[in-house]
């Protein structure tokens, strides 16, 4: 679906931040398949939490990798569970979420612009 054009500014509205996801657990009470993900942004921001779908990969094949991540939503109510960030993914042909890669080294919590 194409979305209407937008200037920069809104653009420049979003908090689009590096992470290292650190902990992930299952999440049974969500409506759709999805875990409870810990993020480290660095020493400014800290950790948050996200409830993720993102099932397509393993717990443990995502504990350490690098994530872009919306920080400045406010937190949402996903089944009791305070999701506090939006980690950001685009669907794959089979409707899997793949996450948004890196190819470099970047400091966690790095603005992305």
């Amino acid at each position: 679906m194409k979305k209407d054009q937008i200037i920069y500014d809104d653009f420049a509205k979003i908090e689009l931040r590096v992470g290292q996801i650190i902990t992930v657990k299952e999440f049974p009470r969500a409506r759709n398949p999805s875990y409870k993900v810990e993020v480290d942004f660095g020493e400014e921001l800290g950790t948050r939490w996200s409830s993720a779908q993102i099932t397509s990969y393993t717990m443990e094949e995502l504990v350490g990798k690098r994530v872009i991540c919306t920080v400045n939503f406010p937190p949402r109510n996903i089944a009791g569970f305070q999701s506090e960030v939006l980690i950001m993914g685009a669907e794959n042909a089979d409707g899997d979420v793949k996450l948004l890669g890196m190819d470099a080294e970047v400091p966690l919590g790095a603005e992305v612009y």
